[in-house]
């Protein structure tokens, strides 16, 4: 890493550098002095999901009541680094944690009001979402039942897998399709003094069914607070379906794969089924 920033970018290369702890999967995470971080993809589709990040983001982000990353710097493959790589803006503060909110419907407003300024910006032009497709794409359908089958003994596979039926038989995003983030996870949520500030990883941003960026309802709002955050987002009654089958999907897709290396992610995905359907659903904790 030092020997990157060095030949590419030497005006850095006397400043401090320090890895990020973090249970994120697409991207390794070196703090670089005070304010700026570095960003390196860790295999070839985060690669990708970076690209789209540096060409999309900028044009949500002025529509936004938060911020979103700043890209100062590009980096090119080297030093047997196969990808490009990118130097960011440091954004000041925590990730959010369920649980431990120090105001849920505050919390819950806030991240409403970033999903509604986003799926009210022009989505001309915008790229086909990742997580924007309908819940019966057969790629999603086909990784979340067998993801479903795998999970025998460690969830209720039987009731899951007769809420993932139900959840495919809500009708289908009918409108035209909205610009998504795909991926609001508490870890990709920046907050300062108690308040939501940023929105990071925007690796997945395109225009789709905005049922997908629902998720924070499952993945970090207590139960009290997820009316709060569905009467300000505004979604009707089969939009939220949606989203709540994409809870269902993303969970049980996330838990067997990242089961024996990624404590963080079967963390939240242990969450989100425990909020969809208690905690019994969960065989072995």
């Amino acid at each position: 890493m030092r020997q990157l920033i060095a030949d590419q970018h030497p005006r850095w290369s006397g400043l401090s550098l320090e890895r990020v702890p973090s249970w994120g999967t697409d991207n390794a995470l070196f703090r670089l002095g005070d304010d700026l971080v570095v960003r390196l993809p860790v295999h070839e589709a985060s690669a990708h999901d970076l690209e789209r990040e540096e060409r999309w983001a900028p044009a949500v982000a002025s529509g936004l009541p938060v911020r979103v990353p700043e890209r100062v710097a590009r980096g090119e493959p080297a030093h047997g680094y196969p990808f490009h790589w990118c130097v960011w803006r440091w954004i000041h503060g925590d990730n959010a944690i369920a649980g431990e909110l120090a105001d849920p419907h505050r919390t819950a407003r806030e991240l409403a009001a970033v999903v509604r300024a986003l799926h009210l910006i022009d989505p001309a032009g915008g790229p086909p979402a990742g997580r924007g497709v309908p819940l019966s794409d057969p790629d999603r359908d086909r990784c979340t039942r067998e993801s479903i089958e795998q999970l025998r003994g460690i969830l209720d596979v039987e009731v899951v897998g007769a809420a993932w039926e139900e959840a495919l038989r809500v009708p289908a995003w009918d409108r035209a399709p909205v610009w998504v983030h795909g991926d609001l996870a508490p870890g990709n949520m920046i907050f300062a003094t108690d308040h939501l500030v940023a929105v990071l990883d925007w690796g997945g941003v395109g225009v789709g069914d905005p049922a997908c960026d629902l998720l924070p309802a499952w993945n970090l709002l207590p139960a009290e607070a997820r009316r709060t955050f569905r009467d300000a987002v505004g979604v009707d009654d089969a939009t939220w379906e949606r989203g709540r089958g994409w809870a269902l999907s993303t969970a049980v897709i996330a838990l067997p794969y990242y089961l024996d290396t990624n404590p963080g992610m079967v963390s939240m995905a242990r969450h989100q089924l425990a909020a969809l359907f208690g905690p019994d659903v969960l065989i072995r904790r």
